[in-house]
Order: C-alpha cells, then structure tokens, then sequence
C-alpha cells in the first residue's frame, strides 16, 4: 500500500511541476492571455477605422461634395468657373532680410 501511495505521490509531484514551472503551464497562459488581450484591441481599433472607410464609401458613392473634395484636395483639380492660384513664399537670404509688403485691398 505504500508503494501505491508513493507513486502517486510522484504522479501529483510531477504534474504539478508540469503545470507551475514547464514552458507549458501557467506562464504560457498568462503570456497567451496577454497575447489575447493585445488581438482584441489591435482588432477594435481595426474594426473602428474599417466603420470610417465604409462611411467614407457611402458619401462618395451617394454625394458629390465629397468627391469634390477629394479631387481637390488629392487631385489638385478646379472648378470650371474656379480660379487657381499657388502662393510661393520667397526663397534665398533676401527673403529672410527683408519683411513681407503689405497692400491695401479696397
């Protein structure tokens, strides 16, 4: 009876240190968890920009203001009754000397 007792001494030994030390216990777990934890927030960020991009489809599919806008804004494209103009600061150490004119608009 004693040797039953012992070997299942051993057998609870062994598989307890399986559980608590073992690359495969806990630590795993608590690393697995945190793995799980990080995926979910990773994907409720994913899942957020996912809502903006459909809502962004939407409006462009449905109105043209948005796809006005967006020509403009990335396509650099006017208007036909629209004028363009580029500002272009001054460059060179001339600019840097001398301070911008002001004119009167009336």
């Amino acid at each position: 009876m004693k040797w039953l007792a012992g070997v299942l001494v051993v057998a609870v030994v062994l598989l307890q240190y399986r559980l608590l030390v073992s690359a495969d216990g806990i630590r795993e777990m608590h690393r697995l968890e945190a793995d799980v934890a990080a995926q979910r927030s990773e994907n409720a960020l994913l899942t957020e920009r996912n809502a903006r991009l459909a809502a962004e489809v939407r409006d462009l599919k449905q109105g043209l203001t948005a796809l006005e806008e967006r020509a403009r804004s990335e396509l650099g494209m006017v208007a036909p009754r629209e004028s363009f103009f580029q500002v272009v600061p001054r460059s060179g150490p001339a600019a840097a000397a001398e301070p911008p004119t002001r004119t009167a608009q009336r």
